[in-house]
């Protein structure tokens, strides 16, 4: 039974939006009573106590950690609760998946809540591990930790009605579950169907007037800021105006940047911008907390005891976080214990081979017109490659038609103009990998590859040459699941992911500190980017425009077809 005890703090009540100097009595992991002290005005001498904070949309998989190790990292930073999306183990694993995290969430008091996936595999057009139906997903309402309908990536199918996606969203009205969104770009009255449809949520928004249609429209919008998709500078001045619609969230937070901070770097910055402190926590507290029926304290008479303790309201330094009444991290340091990290996968390990990843040119009979006698031979000129431009900071991708770099009869990169190529390796089933090109990678040397590969998680590596491709690939297929970076004279980092092919079995500050080191030797290859290995997980993730690279072949967003790499 947690301890009886008081403590007196400057205390912030998100309904009456106040801050006065209490005594909050705490007894039985519960807030028994909050005393004011009879002082108006906060009292400068008293720290602040304030509801914790709460990632109101997240992959814990991305952290590369599994959820309890999560939760080891995230109460330093004075968060509370996660809104907890399970579909990328969903996708290597199904329902399996999903219970799996349901276990190790179980071993700490901190609150995650899991939905159901609702999009497993994401699309047709790649190969995932699993499938997760309706009727598994009924089956998972039934479970009263899974609270909420989990991003609905299929939004064209939402847009047209289709019968299997509404039966789905019909599943989660019946059960009383919110339905998360995910519908990149869509404006208008696009956006508006898409929230009639029964869709709550949108963390997809990368400009104001995106996410200003989908207010409109009714939907609460999240603001993300993750280690590879970054919204808040375009998102955050609709705070004053709408910051009762408002969540925060990370969306996918890779180890090095969450042992650093979490939802307490978005206020710090909001509130630094001069924005008001108490609508800026009611974003970053109270919003995910009604909006997802949260079983988690809001620093009210008769809550769950869950708050952390901040030396300012400009730095939220977190001194103290309570879950439940007990003390769970403080200046800086986490006091959950370490938890036995149970390991499952779904890999089918072998090994490839370079010419595996070789791209013939075109020629008469190959894809190619033969010459007419009123054209020139087009051997004259180089073939077109569609070319995948990746960004720092963002999901979706431009598409660039480019003359190939030929040689010895085979389209090669192009280091010169920053033309890689980008391949996905099927790890579930041995099957001759999928190639195309890309550029933003900025890679002069060497390869990088990731068994994290949203969102059927196949191996996805991006290379100068072949040997190097297939010598990073093959360090993950080893490894049944990992990051690899390979450069020349046999420079090699691999950090292991064993569970699920996505997560490590490793404390987190290792798996922070074995991460770095491999971010690093990707950025020594050349890689400008703030975080490769992240960027790269997302190539395979066809639901974002524009151009993407399954297992299957080169996929155009926008068309929803495939397309021939090079032409």
């Amino acid at each position: 039974m947690p301890a009886e005890f008081r403590l007196l703090a400057n205390v912030i009540d998100l309904f009456q939006n106040t801050i006065r100097p209490a005594t909050v009595h705490v007894a039985e992991g519960r807030i028994r009573s909050i005393e004011p002290t009879g002082a108006a005005p906060p009292d400068p001498a008293l720290p602040y106590a304030l509801p914790g904070f709460v990632d109101a949309h997240v992959h814990v998989e991305s952290s590369l950690l599994v959820p309890a190790e999560f939760a080891r990292l995230a109460v330093v930073h004075g968060t509370v609760a996660t809104v907890s999306d399970p579909h990328e183990i969903g996708n290597v694993l199904g329902v399996a998946g999903v219970d799996y995290m349901l276990r190790s969430a179980r071993q700490v008091p901190f609150k995650f809540c899991f939905g159901a996936p609702s999009c497993v595999p994401a699309t047709p057009f790649e190969t995932a591990g699993a499938e997760i139906t309706a009727l598994d997903i009924e089956q998972l309402f039934q479970n009263p930790e899974i609270g909420y309908l989990a991003e609905m990536m299929n939004w064209p199918g939402v847009l047209h009605r289709d019968e299997l996606v509404m039966e789905k969203i019909r599943l989660a009205r019946q059960y009383g579950r919110p339905v998360d969104g995910h519908a990149p770009g869509l404006r208008g009255p696009d956006a508006l169907r898409y929230a009639q449809a029964g869709i709550s949520t949108d963390h997809e928004c990368f400009t104001r007037e995106e996410a200003l249609d989908k207010l409109v429209a009714g939907m609460k919008v999240l603001i993300r800021e993750g280690s590879a998709a970054r919204n808040f500078e375009a998102l955050i001045d609709l705070l004053p105006e709408h910051y009762e619609h408002l969540m925060f969230c990370s969306d996918d937070k890779h180890p090095d940047t969450l042992v650093l901070g979490h939802i307490n770097q978005l206020v710090q910055r909001a509130v630094a911008r001069g924005l008001d402190v108490l609508q800026v926590l009611r974003v970053a507290c109270r919003n995910p907390v009604e909006h997802y029926r949260l079983p988690v304290g809001l620093l009210r008479p008769g809550d769950p005891a869950d708050f952390i303790v901040v030396g300012s309201l400009t730095d939220f330094d977190v001194r103290q976080t309570y879950l439940d009444g007990e003390v769970v991290a403080e200046n800086g340091r986490s006091l959950l214990p370490a938890a036995p990290v149970e390991v499952v996968n779904n890999f089918t390990a072998y090994a490839v081979r370079p010419e595996e990843f070789q791209v013939p040119a075109p020629t008469p009979g190959n894809g190619y017109p033969a010459p007419s006698t009123h054209q020139p031979p087009p051997n004259n000129e180089p073939p077109t490659m569609r070319v995948i431009e990746c960004f720092d900071g963002q999901l979706i991708t431009a598409r660039h038609d480019l003359p190939a770099r030929v040689e010895n009869g085979l389209v090669v990169p192009d280091v010169s103009r920053d033309i890689l190529k980008l391949t996905v390796v099927n790890r579930y089933q041995q099957a001759p990998p999928a190639v195309a090109f890309i550029q933003g990678f900025g890679l002069r040397r060497g390869a990088l590859a990731s068994s994290v590969g949203h969102d059927s998680h196949n191996i996805t590596a991006v290379g100068c040459d072949d040997a190097s491709l297939a010598r990073a690939v093959n360090l993950v297929m080893q490894a049944r699941g990992g990051l690899a970076a390979v450069g020349p004279g046999g420079q090699e980092l691999l950090l292991p992911l064993p569970v699920a092919g996505l997560m490590s079995a490793q404390e987190g500050p290792a798996v922070a500190a074995a991460y770095t080191a491999v971010d690093a030797l990707a950025k020594q290859l050349g890689s400008p980017l703030q975080a490769p290995f992240m960027t790269l997980s997302f190539m395979a993730l066809l639901v974002i425009p524009s151009l993407k690279l399954s297992d299957q072949g080169l996929f155009d967003g926008e068309a929803f077809r495939f397309v021939e790499a090079v032409v």
